[in-house]
């Protein structure tokens, strides 16, 4: 089987010859003796022979995948209030930490005022009472006062500490008030359509939010493939292989992006005997969309040295695949063989 053979490829000029016989209108001359014996009913049928090749063949398995992003965050107001600004143009790629909005401040800055003027306040309250608790120590030590009066200074200090302390933590409050105001990206990614316009009250419990920021860079394909070639896959990934996913268009025809194959579910889906994978992309000329339908193909092996011929020359019949091979003595036989695997427009036969 190493030797190169010939193979009659029959049905793939099928077409071809169907035409070539048959183009002529039904009410053609009766063929002559010039013509008898070429074209036409009785003649030889037009054929084309091509050889075997030793090659290299992948073994790919494929799979139908949807582009899934890593992160997708719907970005709301944490504060109510009118929105001012919005510093986002639709479709465009932010940073983490890119500010998107601005909330009216104005009432927050208010809070804020008020919480460090009561700060203020208790805090010279405070220093009031330590001095005259220091007081009361030095004249009970000389015998002038009740150690009542003591303990009941020393308690009104106690308190005035706790009150500052609650107005710094109102203070902390007022300034975190403050910073939501101004609404940032919480991820990097692609923003999409606007949803609120400047001039609108937003709020905190709003649900629908200011606008959607989907990660796409990396981002990730989601596929199923068979579960009888779940082994194989394990077994790879088992041995620390990184295994290359390409994902290609609806029609299998343009390669979209290269990516590698990142981790495979918990669970085979018995209804449809498959399992699903997941592969990673860079995705960095942003070719791959969140929800994008794509065909993924996974590259399990290599098989080297293959005997690779033209897939359209395999026939299949009621004892299964087979070829017509062409004979030194310019006949034709039919020869049953085994296809291992196909990549592109050849085969590869095992047998």
């Amino acid at each position: 089987m190493k030797k190169l053979f010939a193979l009659l490829i029959a049905l793939a000029i099928a077409g071809g010859a169907y035409y070539y016989w048959y183009r002529e209108p039904a009410a053609a001359p009766a063929p002559t003796a010039a013509t008898k014996g070429g074209r036409g009913a009785g003649g030889p049928t037009p054929v084309v022979a091509a050889p075997a090749a030793q090659g290299d063949v992948d073994i790919i398995v494929n799979g139908l995948g949807t582009v899934t992003p890593l992160r997708t965050v719907t970005v709301k107001s944490r504060v109510d209030g009118e929105l001012v600004r919005v510093l986002f143009d639709e479709g465009q790629l932010v940073k983490e930490g890119d500010l998107l909005a601005e909330i009216d401040p104005r009432a927050f800055q208010v809070q804020l005022a008020q919480a460090e003027g009561q700060l203020a306040r208790d805090r010279a309250l405070l220093e009031n009472a330590r001095l005259d608790l220091e007081r009361y120590r030095t004249l009970f030590q000389q015998d002038s006062i009740a150690k009542q009066q003591v303990d009941t200074q020393a308690s009104l200090v106690r308190q005035y500490e706790g009150a500052v302390a609650v107005d710094r933590s109102q203070i902390d409050n007022a300034k975190l008030q403050l910073a939501y105001t101004r609404i940032s990206a919480p991820i990097g990614g692609r923003v999409g359509l606007r949803l609120v316009d400047p001039g609108n009250i937003v709020r905190a419990g709003d649900t629908t939010g200011l606008v959607v920021i989907t990660q796409l860079q990396p981002v990730t394909v989601v596929f199923t493939i068979p579960e009888d070639n779940l082994p194989q896959v394990m077994k790879k990934l088992r041995a620390g292989e990184h295994l290359a996913v390409d994902a290609y268009d609806r029609e299998q025809k343009n390669k979209l992006a290269t990516g590698y194959l990142l981790t495979v579910d918990n669970q085979i889906d018995p209804t449809t005997g498959t399992v699903r994978l997941k592969a990673q992309f860079d995705n960095q000329d942003g070719v791959l969309f969140a929800n994008q339908f794509v065909n993924a193909r996974l590259l399990l092996d290599m098989k080297k040295g293959a005997t690779l011929i033209p897939a359209v020359a395999v026939q299949r019949g009621a004892q299964g695949p087979y070829v017509y091979v062409v004979k030194p003595d310019q006949t034709v036989a039919v020869r049953q063989v085994t296809v291992s695997a196909a990549q592109g427009d050849d085969v590869a036969i095992e047998s």
